[in-house]
């Protein structure tokens, strides 16, 4: 058990996250506080259940805050956990060329 966790994120904007007395998988309090590079419309989301005891999500223009009390953990390493490979490599078919040189190299013209 950790008694505080303090993240900083940049995505579309700046978000800046603390867990109080979290686990892996469960948090006492956690909040996140944002502000980003997009507007939107106002909202209030207040919700219980689905993972967590009680959620307030407030959004307003570019300001957005975010509280949980009992709920599981946000898992802010899930980028490092996940490997993205953007190479052309993983998309060519087994017999090393594209679909579209295949089609290209057996077309028949009409």
């Amino acid at each position: 058990m950790k008694l505080i966790t303090l993240k900083h994120h940049e995505d579309y904007g700046h978000n800046w996250y603390v867990q109080v007395l979290h686990t892996k998988q469960w948090a006492l309090f956690q909040c996140s506080v944002s502000w980003m590079d997009f507007p939107s419309w106002p909202y209030l989301q207040i919700k219980s259940g689905t993972g967590s005891t009680l959620s307030i999500l407030f959004w307003a223009y570019r300001f957005g805050i975010d509280v949980g009390f009992l709920e599981h953990t946000w898992n802010w390493d899930y980028r490092e956990e996940v490997q993205l490979d953007t190479s052309l490599d993983d998309c060519m078919p087994p017999w090393g060329h594209s679909d579209l040189e295949y089609l290209a190299k057996n077309r028949e013209d009409v």
